[in-house]
């Protein structure tokens, strides 16, 4: 197979030096590289059994990077923004790539400041950066609005994101909804999207900033469609908690909150990313989430809130196995324990 691993400087002002790798699936595996590779630089690729692609990186410690990625070489466009961690190696797994014939890689330092590390998904209007804290928690960047999502655990995890614009709360559990974590994170003019049950247990100073939203009901903030979608289970009473889905720059994102495989879920149709919760015995097992998954088919998933009862983790990869790259669904592995 014949790929290319070379060094070129890119004319754009936003970029500094950047290092690009070319990968056709199709091809055979990369031939040594003869000279010494500047910094940052892939210092290894391989392909996976079930056709992901494993991207192992070297760079300079503390600086932040973004891997872009094209199908063509003429449209690049991010896909992770990240910081060296204190080895300056950094290890992350493609699993967009079954879908694609040819696949490329770029790294590359932008001269932008204090970006929001994560995920890059392009939308018709900028681009959403989604970044896993814990269990349910996420914080969302979209241009210049910080979204957070069931955010607990006091200030301590947050201390290195912005404050947020909107925060979504989508039951009253304590793994989803903490009064003082909200306290903490919000801005004096922030918008807090919650169920009845959430809203009754608010201090006055978060109720004046809330609005409710019951299932199957909409709002619009920030330049964003907010709809609150049923999420109930034999743990969780129907209609106390909500999901939601997010139409943000035409693309549409989808939070589950806790809820088991129910006909709401399966009937929703052109979602773009969505969290699946699947733990036992409070969400759904693997069953339930591949059932659910082959039914509404987003293009890209996120299981959360997978740690089960007893204290071990949902095996994600037998998921990735049973579910297969038929339904055309990408399922995205990322750290959230």
């Amino acid at each position: 197979m014949r790929t290319n691993n070379f060094l070129m400087k890119s004319k754009s002002l936003s970029l500094l030096p950047i290092c690009v790798f070319l990968f056709a699936l199709k091809l055979a595996p990369m031939p040594k590289a003869q000279t010494t590779p500047t910094l940052p630089y892939f210092a290894s690729i391989n392909l996976l059994s079930n056709r992901e692609i494993s991207l192992s990186l070297t760079g300079q410690v503390a600086l932040t990077h973004q891997v872009q990625v094209s199908t063509n070489l003429a449209q690049w466009q991010n896909w992770m923004t990240f910081v060296f961690p204190g080895s300056g190696a950094l290890q992350q797994t493609d699993s967009a790539a079954p879908f694609a014939i040819n696949r490329y890689f770029r790294v590359a330092q932008p001269a932008e400041t204090n970006l929001l590390t994560g995920d890059n998904f392009p939308t018709e209007d900028g681009e959403i950066v989604i970044h896993p804290v814990n269990h349910a928690s996420f914080v969302m960047k979209w241009k210049d609005l910080v979204i957070y999502n069931d955010p607990v655990g006091g200030a301590s995890p947050y201390q290195s994101f912005p404050r947020a614009d909107l925060i979504l709360v989508s039951h009253d559990h304590s793994d989803h909804y903490d009064a003082t974590t909200l306290n903490a994170i919000r801005k004096t003019n922030s918008i807090i999207i919650t169920p009845r049950a959430v809203y009754n247990t608010l201090p006055t100073a978060l109720k004046s900033l809330t609005t409710v939203l019951t299932n199957g009901s909409s709002t619009s903030a920030l330049g964003l469609q907010i709809d609150a979608i049923p999420a109930y289970n034999g743990n969780h009473p129907k209609g106390t908690g909500n999901g939601y889905i997010l139409t943000v720059g035409g693309k549409h994102v989808y939070m589950t909150g806790d809820t088991g495989n129910i006909a709401e879920m399966r009937a929703l149709t052109n979602i773009d990313v969505a969290f699946v919760c699947m733990n036992v015995p409070f969400t759904m097992s693997i069953p339930d989430a591949l059932t659910a998954l082959r039914a509404f088919r987003p293009k890209v998933v996120y299981p959360y809130h997978y740690r089960n009862q007893d204290g071990t983790l949902t095996d994600l990869n037998s998921l990735k196995r049973q579910l297969g790259v038929d339904p055309g669904v990408e399922i995205r592995v990322r750290k959230w324990y």
